[in-house]
């Protein structure tokens, strides 16, 4: 007897895309990628886990308001900066109210009307969005682009929605991983430099009278004027107050 597709099979299919997909997040991160590159990395992922998209975007909204900041397709950019110019769209809306939001183009007109014929013309016919909310710099949305008309099923939604909560939980730890190994390296370069800022503070402190307190205060204003890290204040002024090795003048 002939076995036809069913949805449970069509849900386990996608569930190993998106496991796949997971992992090769999981191995970018191990990498440690820029965000615009894991994003990208994103983007081509979801591409697999839904089936008929044919392009995929995320839009982020960013102190001078939202951009598209990866997308797998430059039509993607026409498409979104309709959003961004009316300051009303599907991808806007997912964003700011945290649900997904999935569209067959030909009945959103009312809606959006902007967005929809920039998306007709683009020849695109469905859009579906999810909410992708990584820390309070990065927030936005990703989004999936059909030329067909089918408007995505609550499956497809569903799967996406998934994915990007898994997303959004790996990401934040690889921006809290990355902040942690800032500091660190922060700590280190402090510690390797106090050293040299303490004989700074005392040559100042001899040559001027100076107390600890000012010394330190003097290096420190001098490294915000000039633009200079705090150790190389230091360096500077050490390597001017030795001055230059003295020449054997013995005849």
């Amino acid at each position: 007897m002939q076995q036809y597709p069913t949805q449970d099979t069509e849900w386990q299919a996608q569930l190993e895309e998106i496991t796949g997909a997971l992992e090769t997040v999981t191995d970018s991160m191990e990498r440690e990628e820029k965000l615009e590159e894991l994003l990208n990395r994103v983007c081509r992922q979801v591409l697999r886990a839904v089936p008929d998209v044919d392009m995929a975007g995320v839009t982020l909204h960013r102190e001078d308001g939202p951009e598209t900041f990866v997308c797998t397709d430059e039509t993607v950019i026409e498409v979104d900066a309709e959003q961004y110019r009316v300051g009303n769209g599907p991808s806007l809306h997912s964003a700011e109210t945290g649900k997904i939001v999935r569209v067959e183009l030909t009945e959103a007109k009312q809606r959006w009307p902007e967005f929809t014929s920039a998306a007709t013309d683009a020849g695109l016919g469905s859009y579906l969005s999810a909410p992708l909310f990584i820390d309070h710099e990065y927030q936005g949305a990703m989004n999936l682009y059909s030329r067909r008309d089918h408007g995505y099923s609550e499956l497809d939604a569903t799967v996406l929605d998934l994915y990007t909560t898994a997303i959004e939980g790996y990401l934040r730890t690889w921006q809290r991983y990355l902040a942690t190994r800032k500091l660190t390296e922060q700590l280190r370069t402090a510690l390797e430099s106090r050293p040299m800022i303490e004989q700074a503070k005392g040559i100042l402190m001899v040559l001027h009278n100076y107390s600890a307190e000012k010394a330190f205060a003097t290096l420190v204003d001098y490294s915000q004027h000039s633009n200079t890290k705090l150790h190389e204040v230091a360096e500077r002024m050490i390597s001017e107050a030795v001055g230059p090795a003295s020449t054997d003048t013995t005849r």
